[in-house]
């Protein structure tokens, strides 16, 4: 499995944020109810990572009212080799 880290943005109101908070704790979702977000600092976002298969399936599992705008990343960790390997080949 790879890990992704999943990105949710909504609006910057209270509503929106009320609102996000909401679906995401009505979801059962391990994933989504334990989702850390950065409304306090201005940063209306909600971030959480998962270890699946693919892009999509990370996609599916965000609420289909935030499935537009979300962003995947796919994340690894380098080892000490692995980071020369990536130096060498970024030229």
């Amino acid at each position: 499995m790879a890990k992704y880290l999943i990105e949710v943005p909504h609006e910057a109101d209270k509503s929106a944020c009320a609102e996000a908070v909401r679906v995401f704790q009505n979801t059962g979702s391990h994933f989504l109810t334990n989702a850390d977000w950065g409304c306090m600092d201005g940063e209306h976002k909600a971030w959480f990572f998962m270890d699946i298969n693919d892009k999509q399936q990370a996609l599916n599992v965000v609420p289909p009212a935030y499935r537009r705008k979300a962003k995947i990343t796919f994340v690894n960790k380098f080892s000490i080799d692995e980071m020369d390997q990536l130096s060498a080949s970024h030229g």
